[in-house]
């Protein structure tokens, strides 16, 4: 059996897409930390069949409105003395700004690079976001530097 050491003060991510979990993993800087995060993947779940989550033990910021655009089923628990003091489950944001990239080559984002990346939540049952100067259509759970790899 798996045993991960129990978090006394930090965070628990949880629910996290089965396959998402390393690439939320990197994009929260987790790989070169110098305190204790681990990844567990492909977990059982009694919701979604598997899951990923993470487990870190240290209080970080984190972007909550990035984390619901991943995926709007996760869950962070925050943990102080071992116990769950807070759940915060996260929703898919209204507005999201430089987390993705307008790929339309008329965009004015393509060639006025200070200008920032926004995005407005157009419809949440199919999860997608228009971009607020060209009207570009994107699906949340697409990050720039999650589709690379």
């Amino acid at each position: 059996m798996l045993n991960i050491e129990e978090i006394k003060n930090g965070l628990v991510i949880d629910h996290i897409e089965s396959g998402l979990g390393w690439k939320v993993f990197k994009w929260l800087g987790l790989d070169n930390v110098n305190f204790t995060a681990a990844l567990v993947m492909n977990a059982a779940s009694k919701k979604s069949g598997k899951k990923d989550m993470i487990k870190i033990d240290n209080i970080i910021n984190i972007d909550y409105s990035i984390l619901g655009y991943i995926d709007s089923n996760i869950t962070v628990n925050i943990i102080q003395d071992s116990k769950i003091v807070k759940k915060i489950k996260m929703e898919l944001p209204e507005k999201i700004t430089n987390i993705i990239e307008c790929k339309n080559p008329r965009c004015i984002t393509t060639t006025e690079h200070y200008v920032p990346h926004e995005f407005r939540l157009a419809n949440k049952e199919k999860k997608q976001y228009r971009c607020i100067y060209c009207d570009a259509t994107y699906s949340a759970g697409t990050i720039g530097a999650f589709e690379e790899e």
